[in-house]
């Protein structure tokens, strides 16, 4: 862990991940809803909203989309993932080194490990050698840290994602993004657990605009910097208005109730 307050991926202590890995990782079914964001352009159009600090993509979308939108947006290169088609113990295929993720304009790189998973061992040597790497370019890395596999019961047990705070702490990380636990003392000491590292939540499935912002409002209030949000923003009807009271949230330090109301 680096300080990385004057990296592009942050404004104001926190970050907002505009996430669109969703077509490798869950498939074209996240775009039933809105047909129109099959076309990666629509949603780089929307992280050009000034709450966004990045757009997190793969390597096919970021050299096909990212030329066009470089003066407007801040990428983030996902260096693994692997399609919803995959039915074993989970692992993530490494889809781009560090290297390239800086030769194609990188402002940061981001990393799933699966905590608790039988490949953790592999997924933990292959960090190593991303997060060396991306020192070389001093790109700050985001540490996708999902405890899951055969072992684990439950993957937003308190407990679990403090440890999952942990140990992107432990492995080097700049940035956590991690499920919110369900309570806002239990994502506090989730915070705690990442000492000096930010830990951002990640937004999950699509729910309303007052549960969503609320849940958003708990983990700022507990110490939390900010959000890698996909489906809560870019599945509405008008991202632009969820972006706006996100925004005032958590750079504004607004209530939901007032983010919404204005």
């Amino acid at each position: 862990m680096r300080p990385i307050d004057d990296s592009p991926i942050v404004r104001d202590g926190s970050s907002l991940i505009l996430a669109m890995d969703h077509g490798l990782e869950h498939g074209p079914v996240d775009f039933k809803d809105v047909p129109d964001k099959l076309d990666p352009a629509e949603v780089f159009e929307t992280a050009t909203h000034d709450a966004v600090t990045c757009i997190a993509v793969q390597k096919g979308i970021a050299e096909g989309y990212y030329p066009s939108y470089e003066d407007d947006v801040n990428l983030l290169v996902k260096l693994n993932g692997t399609s919803n088609l995959w039915m074993g113990e989970p692992d993530s295929a490494i889809n781009c080194s560090v290297d390239y993720a800086a030769e194609i304009g990188a402002d940061a790189v981001g990393f799933t490990l699966y905590g608790g998973s039988n490949n953790e061992v592999e997924m933990a040597e292959e960090f190593r050698e991303v997060q060396e790497a991306a020192r070389e370019y001093d790109l700050p890395v985001v540490m996708w840290s999902y405890p899951r596999g055969q072992g684990l019961k439950n993957d937003t047990k308190p407990s679990t994602i403090s440890y999952a705070t942990r140990l992107a702490l432990e492995l080097g990380a700049d940035i956590a993004k991690v499920k919110y636990p369900g309570d806002p003392e239990a994502m506090a000491h989730a915070v705690k657990c990442a000492g000096d590292m930010k830990v951002v939540m990640s937004g999950g499935s699509k729910v309303d605009d007052y549960e969503f912002l609320s849940t958003v409002e708990a983990h700022t209030n507990a110490g939390g910097k900010g959000l890698a949000v996909g489906r809560n923003v870019w599945q509405r009807e008008n991202p632009e208005e969820i972006l706006d009271a996100l925004e005032k949230v958590i750079y504004g330090g607004e209530t939901a109730d007032a983010a919404i109301q204005s």
